[in-house]
């Protein structure tokens, strides 16, 4: 694959889900840095309505609302994009994106785990709360 000016067609896309921005503050984990050591060079995304998961998260009182606040700090970091569908939840707009565009998906969620690796796409996922692995089907 060439590379554009700024390198990023050699990258990865990963796109991070709520909660995966949340294992900074529930696990004490750089997941930047830990991507990086497990894949290499990568390009971190976030679907607008994640942002808007974690705006209403944010809302809410005790460890869960401080988390989300933190992660929206996080989520600076990523490249946000909006998934331009308007039909569907919010996990079902990451598999279909991820699908579309040939992302990995960073998430601890069972449920939205088990349908990516259903579609084929790989999973980044926490392991023993302390390192990060990928998951394929």
């Amino acid at each position: 694959m060439a590379s554009d000016r700024d390198g990023r067609a050699d990258r990865v896309k990963v796109l991070l889900d709520a909660n995966a921005l949340m294992v900074p503050f529930q696990f004490r984990i750089d997941i930047f840095e830990e991507l990086r050591n497990l894949i290499g060079a990568y390009e971190p995304l976030i679907l607008t309505e994640v942002l808007q998961e974690l705006g209403g998260l944010s809302r809410g009182r005790g460890r869960g609302g401080s988390a989300a606040r933190s992660a929206l700090l996080l989520s600076r970091r990523c490249l946000e994009t909006a998934s331009g569908y308007p039909e569907g939840t919010v996990d079902e707009k990451i598999a279909r994106y991820a699908g579309e565009h040939g992302c990995m998906v960073f998430t601890n969620d069972r449920a939205l785990r088990d349908t990516l690796l259903e579609l084929g796409i790989p999973v980044i996922t926490l392991m023993q709360q302390k390192k990060l692995d990928i998951l394929r089907r």
